[in-house]
């Protein structure tokens, strides 16, 4: 199954760079500049897997961009990105609901990694949804 990766960061060389490297890995990549053009993307594309998300960004930042992402679209996967100067900003990131955390620059390997292991737990959290769900409707039927 192809994993569809948003990547959200202001700078425009980082986001087209990363994306032909993870195109050519058969990653399906849908690119945002900015918080509020992430959430369109996501809005617009329910296919959505993983986000990786710049955490420092003019405008809503990726802190901002993630609580909204949290409540809007609870079952998507965020890796965050960050400076070293905002790696606190990162680790109040995962409190938020965040996966996990890279600092720039990232080495591809370690990206990938995170990718995998992030649309699993996706995987994983919309399975027991939907294990949930049907126990649910099952506890309703009558059996009389």
């Amino acid at each position: 199954m192809n994993t569809t990766i948003l990547l959200v960061d202001d700078e425009t060389r980082f986001v087209e760079t990363m994306t032909k490297l993870l195109t050519r890995r058969k990653y399906t990549v849908f690119q945002a500049f900015d918080g509020e053009q992430a959430l369109t993307r996501l809005a617009d594309n329910d296919a959505v897997d993983v986000v990786v998300l710049d955490v420092k960004m003019p405008g809503m930042d990726g802190i901002e961009t993630l609580r909204k992402i949290r409540k809007e679209f609870p079952f998507v996967a965020v890796i965050l990105l960050t400076g070293h100067a905002s790696v606190e900003s990162a680790i109040d990131g995962m409190h938020l609901g965040a996966f996990d955390y890279l600092q720039k620059p990232c080495g591809m390997d370690k990206l990938l990694e995170l990718i995998t292991r992030a649309k699993a737990r996706k995987n994983g959290l919309e399975e027991k949804r939907i294990q949930d769900r049907t126990s649910e409707l099952i506890s309703r039927v009558s059996w009389d």
